[in-house]
């Protein structure tokens, strides 16, 4: 089920960046990412209402972690910002390697609390593959 779950979740994405990008085309970067994370705010508290979950934050944590919500909103702004010249294929493509190599260098050290997983060859095929897709869609 997280497979699936994970596989739609790709999906979104790719919608959100063309949806965001478009808007940003229309409003402009700043004013777009704001509007997105206002009405990303008016949902999650729709949600929170609806589950009748508790707001909690909590002190013990490393404050670190509440850095998300700024790397969202860079996310979000970065996307719009590359998505009239990349499209959205190529703006995910390069965000996948993005992804893939931090994961392997946040595995690798045990960055930011993780359990340690050092970087095996293997991963080295998966990283090929996807320089070479963003080759072909870039060059293509």
């Amino acid at each position: 089920m997280n497979n699936l779950i994970s596989a739609f979740i790709g999906t979104l994405i790719a919608v959100m960046i063309m949806i965001n990008g478009t808007l940003s085309n229309a409003l402009g970067n700043y004013t777009s990412t704001m509007i997105i994370h206002i009405i990303g705010l008016i949902a999650i508290i729709l949600v929170l209402l609806a589950s009748r979950q508790k707001f909690i934050i909590n002190k013990n944590i490393p404050f670190y972690l509440y850095s998300a919500g700024a790397i969202g909103v860079f996310t979000v702004l970065f996307n719009n910002l590359t998505f009239s010249s990349l499209g959205v294929s190529l703006t995910l493509a390069l965000g996948l390697l993005g992804q893939s190599v931090a994961s392997v260098i946040i595995d690798h050290f045990g960055l930011l609390g993780m359990k340690v997983m050092k970087y095996q060859k293997k991963k080295l095929i998966g990283l090929v593959f996807i320089i070479l897709g963003i080759v072909i869609m870039a060059v293509f």
